[in-house]
């Protein structure tokens, strides 16, 4: 998957989608953005720095200060694809982030989600 399309899309049009799809579902974008951080332990102001910045999403995942370790207790399906059978190591990181807004967007407890 080296290469991917997706690695170089703008973080900034991905994470309207974030948002949108929980707000669909009556969530937040600050409970978005809760899982976005705990996930890549940007702060909240850094992560809108990057939005505003307009980095891409291998940017946005090397440029990230420290990935959460818990991160590899999200399991699941997303995209048709097992999120922890996923080889490539970016692609892996960005179906975790899918697969808690996901899991945020089906009502499923922050938690829960933020294990």
């Amino acid at each position: 998957m080296a290469g991917h399309k997706i690695y170089s899309m703008k973080f900034s049009g991905v994470y309207p989608h974030y948002v949108a799809k929980a707000e669909r579902k009556n969530r937040t974008q600050e409970e978005v953005d809760e899982i976005i951080t705990w996930l890549t332990n940007y702060s909240t102001e850094d992560l809108h720095k990057q939005i505003d910045n307009g980095v891409t999403m291998e940017e946005f995942f090397d440029q990230a200060p420290k990935m959460n370790p818990n991160r590899r207790e999200v399991k699941g399906v997303i995209c048709g694809v097992r999120v922890e059978d996923i080889k490539e190591p970016l692609m892996q990181e960005i179906r975790y982030m899918d697969k808690m807004i996901d899991e945020l967007a089906k009502g499923k407890k922050m938690e829960k989600i933020l294990r």
